[in-house]
């Protein structure tokens, strides 16, 4: 190499190229092309040095090459994503007008900043060093879950914080932990090809599910399976191990249905189920929420009842965390109630669809993951407003009032934003 001429020609080619992070695939790819050109050349019987120096006079003027290739290996930004994304933050301060809340805007305002600094952090951060972590962050995901369920903060007659040292960690970090982990895992799960190792991915995916039914927090043990699902789905798997892997998962998915029914937490669900489908047979009790949602969206109208701090927003509980949905309908109507869902629609199909704009497996799964942790929640809270989804703790994405929940959904968009700005710097594993 270094006594063609490819590589001054390549150094040249390069300096036109401001990316950094593009020099070493163009490389690649530039030198595998011009050995290949030069291989044609010397069928021709011409000699090695006669046949490179003619592959680099083909190849054209090295500094016209980098400057195309400097506009082909910028960096990109999905600014439509940018956009949606400012105008649901200023929606997650609209909801808190003329509520008892409205004190909190400052608070949230905070909350707000420390989040977009994590979006930036993980958008500026090369995601494929966190590819060969999976094990680390699985572990921390783990120890941390259990952890929670041996020593949290019960509150309502559930755990959701852990506090060490004076600091409060939310149990919703371990889902973040884990999305990192299975985005690695499965970005080489060809390699779990026996029936042993089979076996353990299956207790790795149930595992987190069992400790979350524990504490109990239904929602997040949701989103996990649904997430993990999509990304397996993408992972590129070979179609023997895949056949294996859904009849293992299937067969321990009976067995921890079953078990679940058997127990002390069989009960909770069903209670939870019964008073959704049959509200009216608990109106003052378990029915409650979903009579009140019910009148209060009755009275939304079109245009809504402005932000007044009147009787029924003020009986709604967590009119500015789980129930924001009801709570935006309410005070601006339908029109914006309609306005809004579609927004979160395309806002989800926007970063959905970046997926398959990266040839960067591990980049795909993050991206397919990141999204279904997006998706799942919001459109769980909306249909939970509108009385078709069972009621539970599941914060509106970006919306709700929280620190913990904002600092997670910006790191996962900050990830996925990343990917996408990178889809032109990164060499193809797909």
């Amino acid at each position: 190499m270094t006594s063609s001429p490819f590589e001054p020609f390549v150094k040249k080619v390069t300096s036109k190229v401001k990316s950094k992070e593009a020099h070493e695939m163009i490389k690649k790819e530039l030198t595998h092309h011009l050995q290949e050109l030069s291989h044609s050349y010397q069928k021709i019987e011409l000699t090695k040095e006669e046949a490179d120096e003619k592959a680099v006079q083909a190849m054209g003027n090295p500094f016209s090459i980098g400057t195309n290739l400097n506009r082909l290996h910028k960096p990109k930004m999905d600014w439509i994503v940018l956009a949606l994304f400012v105008a649901i933050v200023a929606v997650s301060f609209l909801q808190l007008l003329g509520l008892e809340y409205e004190v909190y805007v400052g608070r949230h305002a905070l909350f707000y900043s420390i989040a977009i600094l994590a979006l930036v952090g993980f958008l500026f951060f090369d995601y494929r060093k966190l590819k060969n972590l999976w094990m680390f962050f699985y572990g921390a995901g783990f120890t941390l879950l259990v952890s929670t369920y041996l020593f949290g903060n019960m509150m309502n007659g559930a755990t959701r914080w852990l506090t060490i040292g004076g600091f409060t960690l939310d149990v919703t970090l371990t889902l973040f932990l884990f999305f990192l982990a299975w985005a690695g895992l499965l970005d080489r799960i060809n390699v779990w090809n026996s029936v042993n190792k089979q076996v353990l991915l299956i207790v790795l995916f149930w595992a987190p599910i069992f400790v979350y039914l524990q504490l109990p927090h239904v929602m997040l043990s949701i989103i996990y399976f649904f997430s993990v699902g999509i990304m397996f789905a993408v992972s590129r798997v070979h179609k023997k191990i895949a056949i294996n892997i859904v009849g293992f998962t299937l067969g321990m998915g009976f067995i921890f249905i079953g078990f679940m029914i058997f127990t002390g937490r069989g009960s909770y669900f069903f209670a939870r189920m019964s008073s959704f489908l049959y509200p009216e047979r608990d109106p003052y009790g378990a029915g409650y929420m979903y009579f009140l949602v019910k009148d209060l969206l009755s009275q939304a109208g079109w245009f809504g009842n402005g932000f007044i701090n009147d009787g029924n927003r003020q009986a709604l509980p967590g009119a500015h965390t789980d129930m924001a949905f009801p709570n935006v309908v309410y005070s601006l109507g339908w029109v914006f109630g309609i306005f809004l869902c579609i927004m979160l629609l395309i806002f989800i199909w926007r970063i959905s669809s970046n997926a398959f704009k990266t040839k960067d497996l591990f980049g795909r799964l993050i991206v397919i993951g990141g999204a279904t942790f997006i998706a799942v929640p919001t459109l769980w809270n909306i249909l939970m407003g509108l009385g078709f989804a069972p009621i539970m703790e599941v914060s509106l994405p970006f919306i709700s009032y929280g620190g913990s929940m904002l600092l997670f959904y910006n790191a996962v968009l900050g990830l996925i934003l990343n990917v996408y700005r990178r889809k032109d710097l990164v060499e193809p594993t797909i």
